[in-house]
């Protein structure tokens, strides 16, 4: 499988990620899923300390302990929780980030993080402060590199502007191209890598498309009405070609952008991770395909996110 740089870090990770947030709490189960990404080339696993609130950092870390200098190792910091009451706020604050890293390298069983990301973020942040934190935790080794985990224009323009982050988490796929407008050319441009969260919008850009379609999307999804999306689903199934899946056109498109170093996929079984990494992505998309999908798609705009 193909790697790519992080940002300016010396991280190369593959361009497909493991999103571990679906794995479960079944320990053996989640191993296997994991194994299943690694026997097919991806090499990076983004978790969160928020995720099951701490259980999904335990069982990644009781799951790569003997192969955990292959793979590069996410996870977020930022929703200041508690594990008995299964409540939490946001906290950005320089004193939660150095106690939470403390409790993730713990949980996660491991010296260091590989890439650190801030878990979402406000304008109204303390953004210098939460900034001075991760480049100190970077100083002393505790992670190699950082990030941020947004949506929102101004926050990304601002942490491009005051810091050294390596990467953004951004929710980005053929169904949600928010991104192309204002985003990727400007973390291109500035050598920060983007990776790709949702690529398979919720599932209806798989190959089970169509059954996910009827499940989830009665109420459409962002801006687009569920005719909308039925009838884009049968216009992309047109253009696949024999090698070609849902999935794999779905991953392609986000790839194609320079920006965008990973496209993040959650699994909860060890097939899921088969069907999205059985994807031939020797060659790229062509011009007249990215064309064809970006015309019957919208190009849709930031507005709440701001």
């Amino acid at each position: 499988m193909k790697k790519k740089q992080l940002g300016k870090s010396d991280m190369k990770i593959s361009e497909l990620t493991l999103g571990c947030m679906s794995l479960g709490t079944d320990q053996n189960q989640a191993e296997r899923i994991i194994d299943t990404a690694i026997d097919a080339g991806i090499n990076h696993l983004d978790t969160a300390d928020l995720y099951d609130m701490g259980r999904n950092e335990e069982i990644i870390g009781k799951a790569i302990k003997e192969k955990r200098d292959q793979l590069i190792l996410t996870t977020k910091v930022g929703n200041h929780f508690n594990k008995q009451t299964g409540d939490w706020y946001w906290d950005p604050s320089k004193e939660y980030i150095n106690k939470a890293i403390k409790d993730s390298l713990r949980r996660l069983d491991t010296d260091y993080i590989d890439f650190y990301m801030l878990h979402g973020g406000t304008i109204e942040d303390p953004i210098e402060e939460t900034i001075e934190s991760f480049e100190e935790l970077k100083k002393e080794g505790l992670i190699r590199a950082y990030g941020i985990s947004s949506i929102r224009p101004n926050v990304i323009r601002e942490y491009v502007k005051s810091s050294s982050i390596d990467g953004v988490m951004m929710q980005y796929s053929l169904l949600d191209r928010r991104p192309e407008e204002e985003i990727l050319d400007l973390l291109h441009k500035n050598d920060i890598s983007v990776l790709s969260r949702g690529p398979l919008a919720k599932g209806m850009l798989s190959n089970q498309g169509g059954a996910v379609l009827e499940r989830k999307g009665e109420n459409g999804y962002l801006d687009y009405r569920y005719d909308e999306l039925k009838a884009i689903q049968q216009h992309i199934a047109e253009l696949l070609d024999e090698r070609q899946t849902m999935n794999g056109l779905a991953l392609q498109y986000v790839l194609n952008h320079p920006a965008v170093a990973t496209a993040v996929f959650g699994a909860s079984s060890s097939e899921q991770v088969e069907e999205n990494t059985v994807v031939d992505n020797s060659e790229a998309l062509s011009a007249e395909t990215i064309e064809r999908l970006q015309t019957i798609t919208k190009l849709n705009r930031y507005d709440k996110h701001r």
